[in-house]
């Protein structure tokens, strides 16, 4: 079974050893290469949605591994049981889905030894939630695949607490580790808000007499939430690269 890069990068974060269950598993993919390669004894591939979960099954009889990995129809983590997964794959969905699926899946907490995450949005928020509940994230990588960036968790129970907020924006372990991947997304990302920026400034320059105050106040607080995010992504990208960068 071969992996997408995004895909490939969680099955690395997995432990070996124990049994997995892969939250929202679609075709059953991560499943199938973990217990295919031996890397986990077993699985348990879970959808909430009776279409997927059958594409999943089918992959797994295709692949001979019926008597291996489960599938089972489940929103989230409700049909899971403690102590039936050692390790936990909750990924490519939302950080609000992925927050509202932990939150629902309280009875496993416990005897879920590890969790891999893999929010696709609303990341800041979900390294907060993280740290709110209970629980510290562990290690963290991002991946570029097919032009989306990508950012791949390892989380336990514990405790953990940035000092900065961009720390919670970008990644405390992706900015202390240097990661290049994530270097390249913030220098996207400074590209694209200097544009905005100069965008925002010609409006309210040439416009200025014309617009209403309404729209021109809009453009003024959109402004300063601009100012503040490239503030943000500034401190980060020199926290990477040791020195100062950018406008």
């Amino acid at each position: 079974m071969n992996l997408s890069l995004r895909l490939q990068k969680i099955a690395d974060f997995v432990p070996e050893g124990g049994s997995v269950a892969d939250i929202g598993t679609d075709h059953a993919h991560l499943p199938i290469y973990l217990v295919q390669s031996l890397k986990n004894k077993n699985a348990i591939a879970m959808d909430v949605r009776p279409g997927p979960l059958s594409r999943a099954e089918q992959a797994i009889t295709m692949c001979r591994l019926s008597d291996k990995i489960e599938t089972r129809l489940s929103d989230g983590l409700t049909a899971l049981k403690p102590g039936e997964a050692d390790t936990v794959v909750i990924a490519g969905m939302g950080g609000a889905l992925i927050q509202k699926i932990l939150e629902e899946g309280r009875h496993v907490w416990d005897s879920v030894t590890d969790w891999i995450l893999s929010p696709q949005s609303e990341i800041y928020e979900t390294r907060h939630w993280l740290e709110d509940h209970g629980f510290a994230i562990r290690k963290e990588d991002m991946v570029l695949d097919s032009g989306k960036y990508y950012v791949v968790m390892h989380v336990t129970r514990g405790a953990m607490h940035y000092t900065e907020e961009y720390e919670y924006i970008y990644g405390r372990e992706l900015i202390q580790h240097k990661n290049p991947v994530l270097k390249a997304f913030l220098e996207q990302e400074q590209r694209k808000l200097l544009l905005v920026k100069q965008r925002i400034q010609e409006n309210l320059e040439e416009c200025g007499r014309t617009v209403s105050e309404k729209n021109r106040k809009r453009n003024e607080i959109r402004l300063q939430e601009i100012c503040a995010e490239a503030a943000e992504l500034l401190r980060a990208l020199e926290d990477i690269t040791g020195g100062k960068n950018g406008h």
